[in-house]
């Protein structure tokens, strides 16, 4: 097995870096050396696993895990070193050097309590540490809606609604879009509006409103049980100084990158900071679909009048059925409905809602080219298209759901 850097010091040995080679990380060597002064070593990730076995290693607070992009090909035995230092108790800190999102992932769901990014930067190391040796918080109780906030108000008072396209190009993404922002963009209140892009693969949000893909949304993602509600808020952007805006990440991310727990804690935090709280779901199904429909107010899948959309349809409300899920939150919304004039297309929408058995209880009109246009240009349709008749029923809709959430907060306090 590999020497120890430090051996010439009697002291125990309170933490250690693992790597493949620790002069790779020769700032990390100063910071070690600036905390922990001769109480620290160096292992590889081969000679780690025989360590943590012996006595010497009784005495470890923490490891700090330091990987590159060339330490890919050994991923699972460094995942195998995190798991192994987890289960005696030890905190993890994982330096990660240009890797990957998917690689880091892997390594965070491993067990690794902190992530800092290589060079690490200044005061972090020491921060990092302070928590992961930090004893355990006393467990506490699970989080209500009634819970109050740090700003003393209630968090049941939050209005949450969910978008869910039933099929490709039906405009799900356009609508939360348009909608979200026509909430925050309605003079006379003082609502605090937030737009979720929850679809971490592939989500739109940020093309639809010229926005930035910051990396501190992934590193939200990756360590929701170390966050708190300042951290989401920290994460977010922030549109025309109005709306708060959570993108999806720069890098495609594994759909299992977030599990259920993790969406009702971001939840619960969202609602200590927002009135109103707009989710732009994936299309796929996943673990925390059903976290989401049971803390919504409203869900509305989105659907056009074609086979794909009702075929999807049933799908899904078979799935939430066989799970008792409830469906009676369920709002449809027909995209390109047809008008009021065209009594074909007016009666084909009823089959297939009474086929269904489905309310569709919102239609948007056909946008249009402007639709396409205003998104590619990263604007809302108030800035492309003001009088773009989805915009104008965008605008009702916004002033009902305005209307209700203020009409809950005075029911609430009343």
């Amino acid at each position: 097995m590999g020497a120890l850097i430090k051996k010439s010091d009697p002291a125990p040995i309170r933490a250690c870096t693992v790597s493949r080679d620790v002069q790779a990380f020769e700032f990390l060597i100063d910071d070690m050396e600036a905390i922990l002064g001769e109480a620290w070593g160096d292992l590889s990730f081969e000679d780690t696993l025989v360590f943590l076995d012996q006595p010497d290693a009784n005495a470890l607070e923490f490891l700090v895990v330091a990987v590159g992009d060339d330490d890919t090909h050994e991923l699972p035995l460094i995942e195998n070193v995190v798991q192994s230092a987890v289960s005696r108790d030890l905190g993890v800190i994982l330096i990660a050097s240009d890797l990957d999102a998917v690689h880091l992932h892997r390594l965070m769901r491993a067990g690794a309590g902190e992530f800092l990014p290589y060079p690490v930067p200044e005061g972090s190391l020491d921060d990092a540490i302070a928590r992961v040796t930090a004893p355990p918080a006393p467990v506490a109780p699970p989080h209500t809606h009634t819970a109050a906030n740090r700003s003393g108000k209630s968090a049941s008072l939050s209005t949450i609604i969910a978008v869910h396209g039933m099929s490709g190009g039906v405009g799900a993404t356009t609508f939360a879009v348009n909608l979200a922002w026509e909430i925050a963009n309605t003079k006379g209140t003082d609502l605090r509006v937030a737009l979720f892009d929850l679809d971490l693969q592939f989500g739109g949000v940020a093309t639809y409103l010229d926005l930035p893909r910051r990396d501190a949304v992934y590193e939200y993602l990756a360590d929701t049980g170390s966050a708190d509600s300042d951290v989401l808020k920290q994460a977010m952007v922030v549109y025309a100084d109005k709306l708060s805006v959570f993108t999806a990440p720069g890098d495609v991310l594994p759909l299992d990158l977030v599990m259920p727990e993790d969406i009702e804690l971001t939840i619960n935090f969202a609602r200590e900071q927002f009135d109103i709280i707009i989710i732009d779901m994936p299309r796929t199904l996943v673990a925390w679909t059903e976290t989401i429909l049971m803390n919504a107010d409203i869900y509305y899948p989105v659907v056009q009048l074609d086979m794909r959309s009702a075929q999807n349809s049933l799908r899904f409300l078979k799935a939430l059925k066989a799970e008792d899920l409830p469906i009676e939150k369920l709002n449809f919304v027909m995209s390109k409905a047809p008008r009021f004039t065209d009594l074909s297309g007016r009666t084909r929408m009823k089959r297939m809602a009474e086929s269904l058995d489905i309310n569709i209880g919102e239609t948007l009109s056909d946008g249009g080219p402007q639709l396409t246009e205003a998104n590619e240009e990263g604007q809302p349709l108030s800035e492309a298209a003001a009088k773009n008749p989805v915009r104008k029923e965008i605008v009702r809709l916004a002033k009902q759901l305005i209307d209700l959430s203020l009409g809950e907060n005075a029911k609430a306090k009343g």
